[in-house]
C-alpha cells in the first residue's frame, strides 16, 4: 500500500511563516530534525513540547527562540493550553524500545487520545501523525501493535489530519540505530553482523522525511495515509560498510550465528535497563519486509538524497554530526 486517500480535500489556507505550529514529541529524532527544517523554511513561531528534560534543553540551547514546553503528554495538564491558538499540530511522540508493555501503552495509545482531546478543544485546523511503517509488517511486538492502535484512534477521531508511516530512520541527533552503531563502530575492536547480513532494509533520510511532513503540513491531505520508504534498497551488512567507509575506520567487521546473537541480545537486556538494540528488533530486522512507498518526489517535491550522501552527512557534518540525544 502506498497512499490512502479518504475525503481528500483541496489545500483550503496558504500558511503564514508566523502562523503558531506545535511539535509534540519535539526532543526526539524526528523532532530535533523537524524543527531544523521548520527554522530553515522561515517558520518562526514554534512550540516543542517533551517529556526528557535533557533532549529537550538541548534543543532549547540550539534553539532559543523556540518556545520549550518540559511536560508528559500521557498526562493532563498545563501543555494543553499551548495548542490553543495553533494552526498546525505535528504529533511525534512514539515509545520505541522498551522492556515494560505498559510504556508503550502510555505513550503511544494514552498519551494520544489526551492529545486528540485537546485538538477537539481548541479547535486545531490541522494535524500530521507520525505513524510507522510497521503497522504493515508481519512483525507481532509492543511497539507493532500499539503503532497501529494509535494510527486507528486518530483516523477514526473525525480531527481532520493526515498520517506518514516511514521506514527506519537515521539522520543527526540518532541515539539509537545506525547512529548507535556508527558510534559503536568507533570503540569496539570488531564489529558484530548476525548471520549472513544479508537482510534487505530501506533506510529513510530524517531530512528528506521532515521536507515531507512539512509540505503535508502546508498542503493540508486531509485523509491521506502516506507510506514513507526510503527509496534505495541496501542490506544490513552493506549499510555497516557504508558507515565504515565513509567515517574512515578500520574496524573489522565479524560474521556471528544468529541464534548465538539473539541470546547475546536477551543476555545484554538483562542488565540494561535501556538496550540500543533488543532481541524483538533483531527479529524485526530479520523478517523479511519489503515496504512499499508513494514516490516522494511526485508526491511532495522531495527528491530523496543518495543513501551514501545521507550517511555522510549524517556522521560527518560539522553542524549537528557531533550532537547525539540521551536515550
Amino acid at each position: 500500500m502506498t497512499a490512502i486517500s479518504i475525503e481528500s480535500e483541496p489545500v483550503r489556507e496558504i500558511m503564514d511563516k508566523h502562523d503558531k505550529i506545535v511539535v509534540l514529541g519535539a526532543a526526539g529524532l524526528v523532532g530535533q530534525n523537524l524543527i531544523v527544517e521548520l527554522k530553515a523554511q522561515g517558520y518562526d513561531n514554534l512550540v516543542a513540547i517533551d517529556k526528557h528534560e535533557y533532549n529537550l534543553g538541548m534543543l532549547a540551547k540550539l534553539h532559543p527562540d523556540v518556545v520549550t514546553v518540559l511536560a508528559d503528554l500521557a498526562e493532563p495538564g498545563a501543555w494543553r493550553e499551548h495548542l490553543r491558538g495553533a494552526v498546525r499540530v505535528m504529533q511525534l511522540q512514539a515509545q520505541i524500545t522498551g522492556k515494560d508493555p505498559q510504556l508503550f501503552v502510555r505513550n503511544n495509545i494514552e498519551s494520544t487520545k489526551l492529545v486528540l482531546d485537546a485538538i477537539h478543544e481548541f479547535a486545531v485546523p490541522f494535524l500530521v501523525h507520525i505513524s510507522s511503517s510497521v503497522v504493515n509488517s508481519v512483525a507481532d511486538d509492543d511497539y507493532t501493535n500499539t503503532k497501529k492502535e494509535q494510527e486507528r484512534l486518530v483516523v477514526d477521531s473525525g480531527v481532520p489530519c493526515c498520517v506518514l508511516r516511514p521506514t527506519l530512520m537515521f539522520g543527526w541527533f540518532d541515539p539509537k540505530h545506525l547512529g548507535w552503531l556508527s558510534r559503536f563502530m568507533e570503540k569496539v575492536p570488531v564489529f558484530p553482523i548476525p548471520g549472513h547480513g544479508r537482510y534487505m532494509r530501506q533506510p529513510l533520510y530524517n531530512r528528506d522525511f521532515c521536507k515531507i511532513i512539512v509540505r503535508c503540513m502546508e498542503k493540508m491531505p486531509t485523509g491521506a495515509v502516506y507510506d514513507i520508504v526510503g527509496d534505495q534498497r541496501i542490506d544490513y551488512v552493506d549499510i555497516i560498510h557504508t558507515i565504515k567507509r565513509v567515517k574512515g575506520l578500520k574496524t573489522p567487521i565479524v560474521h556471528i550465528p544468529y541464534t548465538l546473537f539473539y541470546w547475546l541480545l536477551k543476555g545484554y537486556s538483562l542488565f540494561s535497563a535501556k538496550p540500543p538494540f533488543t532481541a524483538d528488533q533483531l527479529k524485526a530486522l530479520t523478517a523479511g519486509d519489503d515496504f512499499t512507498g508513494v514516490d516522494t518526489e511526485r508526491e511532495f517535491d522531495v527528491r530523496q538524497t543518495p543513501f551514501e550522501a545521507a550517511i555522510r552527512e549524517s556522521y560527518c557534518d560539522p553542524r549537528y554530526a557531533g550532537i547525539v540525544l540521551q536515550r
